[in-house]
C-alpha cells in the first residue's frame, strides 16, 4: 500500500529536507531512471531541471512530449544547474565522483536516491536483493513465488521497472533488485528481508577495490530487518551483525537453514530436516541455480510466503534470457546462452554448474577486473577456449595455454569455431565474464546474436 500524498511529504521532509516550497531538485541522467524520478516530482509538486552529459539523450524526445516545460541542460553536466540546485538525484549510470556532483555535495547539496523517494513513500514490506550474480534471477523467483501465495507484488528496480514507477501497481509487497550503484547513494533503506547473494571482482571500474565493492552491497542490510546469507562465500558470511535475525543459504553445508543435501544419489533443497523439493524438479541448468533457489526460498519465509506455493513456482521457472539459456542441441551438441555472466563470478557459477568440461566463449571488456582469477576455473572446467573483444587478450595471457585457445573477430565467427570443436555430448557455453558494450549494444545483443549465429548452423 502506498502513503497519500501528505504522509510521503512529512517523510521526505523528515529524512531530507525536501519541500515543495524551498527545494530545487537536479535529476542527473535522463536514463529510464531519471524519467522515473521526473514524474515522481512532477505528481508531488517539486520544482526540478534535469541534466545529461550526453548531447541527444535517447530519451529525451519522448520526455519532451510528456513534459514540454522541463529545464533540460544536456551536452555535458551544467555547473549553473548544480549551484542552484538543493538537491541531487543522481541515476545509477552516473558516477559520484563526477567533478560537479562531488563539488555539489562539498557545497552542501544533498544526495537523494530513486530508492530513497520510493522507501519514502510506501508503507508495505521491501524484499531487497543485490550481489555480484544471481540477483535478477532470485528477483524474478521471489516475484513469482509472491504470485503463487496470491500476494499482489511489484518486482523492479534495477532490473526490469525503474523503482518509482512500480508505485503505479500499489502493491502489497516490493520485491527489488538493487546494484551497488544504487545503494552507494541509498540512504533510508530498511528492508523486511534483504540478502547480498555473492560478492565476487565486478565493477571495479567504478569501485576502488572489491572491498569497496563488498562494503556497498553489504549496505543493502542497513536497518532492522532479517539478513540472508550466503554460508558458501566467505565475504558475505562475514557481514552477519549480532543482534539481528539472519537466515543462511548453502549448498556446501547442511548447518546453514537451507541448503541442498544428498540422499541415495538425488539431490534435494532442504529446510532444517524438511524435503522441500528435489533439485531434478528445478528446470535450471547448474548448480548456482540451487544455490539462487534456496535464497529466494529463504527471503520469501522471512516476509511469510506460503511454502507449498513458493515450492511450486519453483517447479515451473523457466529462468530468464540470456542465464544460462538453452538454444538449441545441434548434432548432440547443446548451446548454452549465458551472456548475463558481465563478471568472473557468473562465468566461474556456470562452469562449476557443469559437471564435464565446456567449450567457452569468453571476452569482452574486463572493467578493471583482474583475469587471472578466473584461470584456474577455465583450467578445470573448460576443454577448449574462443576468446572475442577488446579485452580478449588479458583472459589469453591469464589462461596461459593452459587449455587451447582460439580468437575470433566477432560472435559468428567465435559460434563457427566452436562448431568445428564441439563433438556429440559437448556443451558450448557463452559466459563472456566481462562487459558487453565494446562490440554489442548490451549483453542482451550479445546473447541474440549468439543464439541467431548457432540456429544458423541449422541451415
Amino acid at each position: 500500500m502506498n502513503k497519500d500524498n501528505v504522509a510521503i511529504l512529512k517523510s521526505l521532509q523528515e529524512h531530507f529536507g525536501l519541500d515543495t516550497q524551498h527545494s530545487k531538485v537536479l535529476v542527473v541522467g535522463l536514463g529510464h531512471t531519471g524519467v522515473s524520478v521526473a514524474h515522481y516530482l512532477q505528481k508531488m509538486g517539486f520544482k526540478f531541471a534535469i541534466t545529461d552529459s550526453r548531447d541527444k539523450p535517447p530519451l529525451e524526445e519522448a520526455f519532451f512530449q510528456v513534459m514540454p516545460d522541463t529545464p533540460i541542460f544536456t551536452g555535458g553536466f551544467d555547473e549553473s544547474a548544480f549551484q542552484v540546485a538543493t538537491h541531487i538525484v543522481v541515476s545509477p549510470g552516473v558516477s559520484l565522483m563526477e567533478k560537479s556532483i562531488v563539488k555539489a555535495i562539498a557545497n552542501g547539496v544533498k544526495v537523494v536516491s530513486d530508492i530513497d523517494l520510493l522507501v519514502c513513500s510506501i508503507s508495505v514490506p521491501i524484499v531487497a536483493i543485490t550481489g555480484s550474480n544471481g540477483k535478477s534471477t532470485v528477483t524474478t523467483m521471489m516475484g513469482e513465488m509472491a504470485k503463487a501465495a496470491g500476494k499482489k507484488v511489484a518486482v523492479g528496480g534495477n532490473l526490469g521497472t525503474p523503482a518509482l514507477d512500480l508505485l503505479a501497481e500499489d502493491a502489497e509487497l516490493f520485491v527489488l533488485e538493487l546494484s551497488s550503484f544504487q545503494l552507494e547513494r541509498t540512504s533510508v533503506l530498511n528492508a523486511t528481508v534483504a540478502t547480498v547473494l555473492n560478492v565476487s571482482a565486478d565493477h571495479l571500474d567504478r569501485h576502488d577495490d572489491i572491498e569497496t565493492y563488498a562494503k556497498e552491497k553489504q549496505s543493502v542490510f542497513r536497518g532492522n530487518g532479517v539478513l540472508v546469507i550466503n554460508r558458501d562465500d566467505p565475504l558475505v558470511s562475514s557481514m552477519c551483525e549480532d543482534g539481528r535475525s539472519c537466515l543462511t543459504f548453502s549448498i556446501k553445508h547442511s548447518e546453514a537453514d537451507f541448503y541442498l543435501a544428498i540422499s541415495e544419489g538425488h539431490e534435494f533443497l532442504m529446510q532444517g530436516q524438511e524435503v522441500l523439493m528435489s533439485l531434478a524438479e528445478l528446470p535450471l541448468e547448474g548448480r548456482h541455480n540451487a544455490a539462487n533457489a534456496l535464497a529466494a526460498l529463504a527471503l520469501g519465509t522471512a516476509v511469510g510466503l506460503d511454502k507449498t506455493a513458493m515450492v511450486a513456482a519453483l517447479k515451473v521457472f523457466k529462468g530468464l534470457d540470456h542465464r544460462m539459456q538453452k538454444v538449441a542441441k545441434i548434432r548432440g551438441v547443446t548451446w548454452v546462452n549465458d551472456s548475463k555472466a558481465t563478471n568472473i563470478g557468473a562465468c566461474a557459477a556456470a562452469l562449476e554448474g557443469y559437471d564435464t568440461k565446456v567449450i567457452l566463449i569468453a571476452g569482452g571488456d574486463a572493467k578493471g577486473a583482474d583475469m587471472n582469477d578466473l584461470a584456474p576455473i577455465i583450467k578445470n572446467k573448460a576443454k577448449s577456449v574462443v576468446l572475442i573483444g577488446k579485452d580478449s587478450g588479458l583472459i589469453k595471457q591469464a589462461i596461459n595455454e593452459s587449455v587451447p585457445t582460439y580468437s575470433a573477430k566477432n560472435m559468428e565467427e567465435a559460434v563457427n569455431i566452436c562448431a568445428e570443436l564441439a563433438q556429440g555430448g559437448d556443451n558450448v557455453l557463452l559466459s563472456p565474464a566481462c562487459a558487453s558494450l565494446d562490440q554489442f549494444k548490451n549483453y542482451q545483443d550479445r546473447g541474440n546474436q549468439f543464439s541467431k549465429a548457432v540456429l544458423r548452423l541449422l541451415a
